[in-house]
């Protein structure tokens, strides 16, 4: 099964190197991780999809917490959440089969971000099953690259993720970053 773990973490240089550095040195797996800033400068949301059948989410949580830059992780594993992937494929479209390509573009809401002589660019931001249905019906015609965001998920709702009374691991220092 696997587990999607949100951490807010400290927006300093290095700070994913440590996280990396403890996923080696634990020997945990990562399917994907996504880093992006949030709507603070100061911190930075990671988003981590590990294989729990290999690694348990729980111990994997608990080792981030003793990094000193992160601030706050969450399992939004069985939360409602909005969870999507960013696949950009290129793929053989000759004369021929651009008018069958272009009807999946459609249907599944997809966009041509590239048009070359004998290929396409096509851009599909979905679930992660939806995405794995467009690649699969693209490849008759010939997927030559592809490229994979990794997951990005949110909770659903109204609350923030981060709760500072409910919250009894997050770090002290979110509270004074989350004072703005």
């Amino acid at each position: 099964m696997k587990h999607i773990l949100v951490a807010l973490v400290e927006n300093k240089p290095g700070v994913l190197a440590r996280v990396a550095g403890l996923f080696r040195r634990r020997n945990f797996n990562i399917d994907s991780l996504t880093v992006g800033t949030t709507e603070d400068p100061s911190v930075s949301r990671m988003t981590m999809v590990i294989d729990s059948t290999a690694t348990d989410a729980s111990a994997v949580e608990r080792n981030l917490y003793k990094l000193i830059n992160v601030l706050y992780v969450q399992d939004v594993t069985n939360e409602p959440s909005v969870i999507r992937d960013l696949a950009m494929v290129k793929v053989s479209a000759g004369p021929e089969n651009r008018g069958e390509i272009l009807q999946l573009v459609d249907i599944y809401k997809a966009r041509i971000v590239d048009v070359g002589q004998q290929t396409m660019i096509v851009e599909l931001t979905a679930s992660p099953s939806k995405v794995d249905q467009f690649v699969q019906l693209l490849e008759p015609f010939g997927v030559r690259e592809m490229v994979r965001t990794g997951l990005i998920a949110m909770k659903r709702g109204d609350e923030p993720m981060f709760q500072e009374e409910t919250d009894e691991h997050a770090r002290g220092e979110w509270r004074v970053l989350n004072t703005n």
